[in-house]
């Protein structure tokens, strides 16, 4: 009995220190530049990335790379797909990433670039008015942006890339990004695997920066080759991390094809 109420004072005496742990410290605000406009990169004199890692939660709580896919077990509820395009996904969903052009070192291109693994930095240079978002991983690809007012290519002057054109705008603390022209050789998001899409995709991405650990991503896809109507993925936040991305070389690292279907990846 006397231990029994020497415990319960040890645990009474206990409780304020457990009450009083240390509680992780808020984030620093947004980062502006001089300007005004908000600053997606690291500080003057700083360093640090946007970690794409796998696993990573945001605070919807959606996994950042699944925020295309509500529910694994219902193709239904992932996008309003075609015909056509729904049996495509379904086929790349049994075969996983065989076909996965992304594992052969090729660009992680549209939404995929913002949750592919080894992260991604972007680049102000207002100098020349345009952005570049660099991706740390795969084949060390990049995209620009244009915020120098110009208009999309039509007609024949198309060319179908893989990060296709794009044109940017400020709306008040969200970069909104307006892109068509893609062509059809990427898979648009990694998780889940095998999203389609046409060379009729007019993707819209909207990017802001709450705090400054935080860069949050929401994608609308417009595509009436593949989907039914324009769909908006889950928002989702991506963390920063505080070091250099570091060098990587997908063509030194890749083993997928060879582990697979007997190729080497090219």
């Amino acid at each position: 009995m006397r231990f029994l109420v020497t415990l319960v004072a040890v645990a009474v005496s206990l409780a304020p220190a457990f009450a009083q742990a240390p509680s992780k410290p808020p984030a620093a605000p947004t980062p502006h530049w001089p300007d005004g406009r908000v600053n997606l990169g690291p500080v003057p004199g700083g360093k640090g990335h946007w970690n794409t890692g796998p696993g990573v939660l945001s605070e919807t709580p959606v996994k950042m790379a699944a925020a295309f896919l509500a529910d694994p077990a219902d193709v239904d509820k992932v996008a309003p797909f075609q015909p056509w395009a729904k049996a495509l996904f379904l086929y790349r969903q049994q075969t996983q990433a065989k076909d996965d052009p992304h594992s052969r070192c090729q660009g992680p291109a549209g939404p995929r670039q913002f949750t592919t693994p080894f992260g991604l930095e972007i680049v102000d240079q207002p100098e020349l008015k345009r952005l570049l978002i660099l991706s740390a991983g795969a084949g060390h690809s990049w995209r620009t942006i244009y915020m120098d007012g110009r208009q999309h290519p039509t007609g024949e002057d198309v060319n179908p890339t893989y990060y296709g054109h794009s044109v940017g705008r400020w709306e008040n603390e969200t970069l909104v990004i307006d892109s068509v022209g893609f062509n059809e050789r990427f898979w648009m998001a990694g998780r889940p695997v095998g999203m389609v899409h046409t060379e009729q995709l007019h993707l819209i991405e909207r990017i802001s920066r709450p705090d400054f650990n935080k860069l949050r991503y929401e994608a609308t896809i417009d595509d009436p080759g593949s989907y039914t109507r324009p769909w908006t993925s889950q928002a989702f936040n991506i963390p920063w991390t505080p070091v250099e991305s570091e060098e990587f070389f997908c063509t030194d690292n890749n083993r997928y094809g060879l582990q697979h279907d007997g190729s080497i990846a090219k």
